[in-house]
């Protein structure tokens, strides 16, 4: 008999909201006061300068109090676990109606009208409300589980390139972490392997002899950011590998080929 499917992770909502609402506060903090040459750093994503990052994650809460606006929709169509592998055909899309969106206004005052938006829209709407996304139609519950992996990422990518030190609200990188855990899992869907990241996720996937009981053959460790980075591109395994910031034993715990799951 197979063994029975796992049951979807499920996420507090109102600590997720809190969440998500807290890491972009963080941001908006930190950017209000970079100056014109850090601005001006490339952000390692593309073409995109520190500005450019800055202003795209404005506009990740300023798209999120317009898609309330708009009607609802009828039916969820996509899940929070689904979501990391349908970003990829969008990018070029977001970032052009990221541009048009929030051109001509300074940062701060881009970060004050998202977040004062994103307020108002998440304290009238329920986590079952329904949006209708150019990614696919998903509950708002879902939804702001998607936004904590954006907020981090993001903030990761805004430390790196500034020289900044956001802090990382820990529900956001729990979440976050949980999310690309399980994305991988779907992945790759088995029981050869075991993924742990400490202290927030344990998967396995892979197909092959499933472990049941004592020390898993095969095992992969590493942290939360370091995950993070493999599962977004912004890294590489043999990178992390050779840096020991990833532990991989046994023949099967090599996932190369899995990574990234988004970028």
């Amino acid at each position: 008999m197979p063994p029975a499917r796992k049951k979807p992770r499920t996420y507090d909502p109102a600590r997720i909201r809190t969440a998500v609402t807290a890491q972009f506060a963080h941001v908006g903090a930190a950017v209000g006061e970079l100056g014109p040459e850090q601005l001006a750093r490339p952000s390692g994503l593309g073409d995109w300068s520190v500005a450019d990052l800055a202003g795209h994650i404005a506009w990740i809460a300023d798209s999120l109090a317009g898609g309330l606006a708009r009607p609802p929709a009828a039916v969820a169509e996509l899940s929070a676990v689904e979501w990391p592998f349908a970003t990829a055909s969008l990018a070029g899309k977001i970032s052009e109606a990221a541009r048009e969106t929030l051109t001509g206004a300074p940062l701060p005052e881009l970060y004050e009208r998202a977040a004062a938006r994103m307020a108002e829209a998440l304290a009238a709407h329920p986590g079952t409300r329904v949006l209708d996304l150019w990614i696919g139609d998903m509950t708002l519950a879902d939804f702001l589980v998607t936004r904590t992996v954006e907020l981090v990422v993001h903030t990761d990518d805004l430390n790196r390139a500034a020289g900044l030190a956001i802090p990382i609200e820990r529900q956001a990188l729990a979440a976050c972490t949980r999310l690309l855990a399980d994305a991988l899992a779907l992945k790759a869907p088995g029981g050869a392997v075991e993924v742990r990241i400490p202290p927030f996720a344990v998967v396995q996937c892979v197909e092959g002899p499933r472990h049941t009981r004592g020390t898993p053959p095969n095992v992969v460790e590493t942290d939360p950011l370091t995950w993070i980075r493999l599962a977004t591109g912004r890294t590489g395994w043999a990178e992390e590998l050779d840096g020991a910031r990833v532990n991989a034993s046994g023949e099967r715990a090599d996932l190369s080929a899995l990574l990234p799951l988004m970028s």
